[in-house]
Formats: structure tokens, C-alpha cells, sequence
């Protein structure tokens, strides 16, 4: 048996008028205005062009063709489909939506920001959004490359990004996220920032995390937060901006001769053997690690820049290195250690801080 149609050419669309072909959008989209989504979105967002008219009721569309799973201006026209249009009023056509879209700014894209943060505060007020915020929340804060395709898409630039593993470099935007989530909870995004494809990591990492404290306080995490970052923030504005938001942090560092010097110092009697409830891959050896020791020394970073130093806790984790030639029957004289080390301020002892490392 063989299909009759290319798959790739075949296309399916719902055109009978009497049945509606998203139902799930109905407690979606009421969940949506009870919070306030249209009025928020008319109160906070403004644009000049007169393609931008009426916010509150195309943001909301476009909230709810994305939520339908729509990816593109054409599959907008999924909310027309079938008696879409008897269930949900003020529907816009894709074309409209997309002369909407393309009439932001910067500007405009922060005014979205401020909705989306009083939308998520008044979600968590009227859904069991972070159970368990009251006494612990994690922000998590990454970046990520995202190709795009046309030539004239402004900002697009090449950087590094990971596909399947592999480091390459793209043309596409930088899109810096940051999510909270608790023990309970699965993770909610918080704020975002879209920089241009050539941006570093850390180009407006201190504001965003900033700007996620502040979101996840209005949703109600009023217990301890502590902000889970790489090394590529490791730097004294973004610590800086954490500990002025009441917040921690933890953030991995690299091997620099200053860390390397105060790992040196630990004594030999320091380190506390720890085994790991399910194994983690090592991508550097290419295997499982379930064991391991850990050991932390007081640090104080960054004390060259005046006003900027911050004393904290350096947590480090070794592992024992893969002898590659044990098979040769060469064996080790003396162990050799990788090391990784974490600085933070959090306030839980030393295994359990290592346990929530990012």
C-alpha cells in the first residue's frame, strides 16, 4: 500500500462550519480574560503605526492562534476555521495580524513585557501556578541563537549556538530568557529579552534578572529565590543586580588561576564524599558519573574593582578523571581530579547548595 499524495504537498484544512476545530481554546481564552489579557495589553501597549490599532483585541488572537499551535502569519487563519468565528468574537485575519506584528518597536516589544508580567502575577493568583513559592523558587537564566532566514531581518547577525551537540555558528537573533519554577513546580517563563544574533551572553543579563526577581515577587514566590546561572554571567553586575532584587545566587565559574589557586588551598581532610541518586552524564569523558567529593572555602570575587567585590561561598565538586589507558594495563601512580566549582550565596548547606548548582 502506498499513499496517493506527496505528504509533503498534502494539505488538510477544517472548513465544516457547524463543528469548531480548537474547543481547548475555550477555557484557555476564558482563563485569558478573567485575568485581564486584553484590557492589560490596551492599557500598556501603544504603537504609532495605524496598523497597531486595537491591541486588546489582537493581542489576545495572537496569544490564542499560538496557543492553537500557529508558528507563521498564514496559520493564523486557523482561528477562522470551521464555527471558530460563533465561538470567539473579534477575530482578525492573518493579514491584519501581520501588518500588527510588523508595526512594533523595540519599544513596543517592552510594552508586551509589562503585560506579560502582570498576566503571569494574576495567573498565579487564580491557578495553582508555583506551588510551594512561599518557601523556595528558582530563577533559571539562559540564552539561546535563533536562526532566521531572511536577509532583511533586523538585528540578525551570526553567533554560537549547539545543534545536536555540536557548536556552530548561525545568522539569526540572541533571545535571553529567564524562567522560575519551585521544588513542585514546573517552570514558567518570567522575562525575556531579544538582542541582536551577534550579542554575548551576558548583554542585559543584570536588567533581566532584575526584572525576573521583581516578576517572580508579584507571583507570589516570597520565600528565598535563588537565581541559577552559567558562567557566561559571572560577572559583578549580574551578582549585583541579584543581591539588590533580595535574591541568591548560584552560578558556576571558570577555571581562572584565582579559582584554581583557592581549590588548591583546601586541605586534603575537607572533602565529603556524595553519591548521586541517578547518574550524571559527563560529556567531557563521555559517561556516567554517580559518585563524586565536594568541598567549599570562603571567596571573594572580583576584589580588584573598587566597590564591586562580593564574599561568598566557593563550592567545588571533583571527579575522579578517566584513566583511558587502565585497559593497558597501565595504571594510575595518583588520582587526577576534575574540578568544578560553584560560587553562591545561598543559604543551604553545602550539599544541598551543590544539589541545586545550574
Amino acid at each position: 500500500m502506498r499513499l496517493s499524495h506527496d505528504p509533503a504537498k498534502t494539505h488538510a484544512s477544517f472548513d465544516d462550519p457547524n463543528l469548531v476545530s480548537r474547543a481547548g481554546l475555550v477555557p484557555v481564552m476564558a482563563l485569558a480574560q478573567r485575568c485581564g489579557l486584553a484590557d492589560l495589553a490596551g492599557e500598556h501597549v501603544t504603537i504609532a503605526s495605524p496598523a497597531g490599532v486595537n491591541p486588546a483585541l489582537k493581542v489576545p488572537c495572537l496569544v490564542a492562534g499560538m496557543a492553537a499551535g500557529a508558528d507563521s502569519i498564514d496559520d493564523m487563519d486557523v482561528l477562522r476555521h470551521g464555527a471558530m468565528t460563533e465561538v470567539f468574537g473579534g477575530i482578525r485575519a492573518p493579514s491584519t495580524l501581520g501588518s500588527f506584528l510588523r508595526s512594533f518597536t523595540w519599544g513596543n516589544v517592552r510594552q508586551l513585557d509589562a503585560v506579560a508580567r502582570h498576566l503571569l502575577a494574576e495567573l498565579a493568583r487564580r491557578a495553582p501556578l508555583l506551588p510551594g513559592a512561599g518557601v523556595l523558587a528558582f530563577i533559571d537564566m539562559d540564552s539561546m541563537q535563533k536562526r532566521v532566514y531572511g536577509h532583511a531581518k533586523d538585528g540578525a547577525g551570526f553567533g554560537h549556538t549547539k545543534i545536536q551537540g555540536k557548536s556552530l555558528t548561525v545568522r539569526g537573533l540572541n533571545a535571553l530568557a529567564a524562567v522560575v519554577s519551585t521544588p513542585l513546580a514546573a517552570p514558567v517563563i518570567a522575562a525575556t529579552r531579544l538582542r541582536g544574533g551577534t550579542a554575548n551572553s551576558a548583554r542585559g543579563a543584570a536588567s533581566l534578572a532584575a526584572e525576573a526577581i521583581s516578576t517572580a515577587r508579584q507571583a507570589g514566590c516570597t520565600g528565598q529565590i535563588v537565581v541559577r546561572i552559567d558562567s557566561a554571567y559571572y560577572s559583578a553586575a549580574v551578582l549585583g543586580a541579584i543581591r539588590r532584587g533580595a535574591a541568591c545566587f548560584s552560578v558556576t565559574v571558570r577555571m581562572d588561576p584565582k579559582i584554581r589557586a583557592a581549590i588548591a588551598a583546601i586541605p586534603a581532610d575537607a572533602w565529603t564524599p556524595i553519591t548521586y541518586p541517578r547518574a550524571i552524564w559527563d560529556e567531557d569523558q563521555n559517561r556516567l558519573i554517580s559518585d563524586a567529593e565536594v568541598a567549599e572555602v570562603p571567596y571573594t570575587a572580583f576584589a580588584a574593582r573598587k566597590g564591586k567585590a562580593i564574599t561568598a561561598r566557593l563550592i567545588v565538586r571533583r571527579v575522579k578523571d578517566l584513566n583511558r589507558k587502565a585497559g593497558q594495563g597501565q595504571d594510575e601512580l595518583f588520582t587526577v581530579w576534575r574540578y568544578h566549582a560553584l560560587f553562591t550565596d545561598s543559604p543551604f548547606e553545602m550539599i544541598q547548595a551543590e544539589a541545586q548548582a545550574p
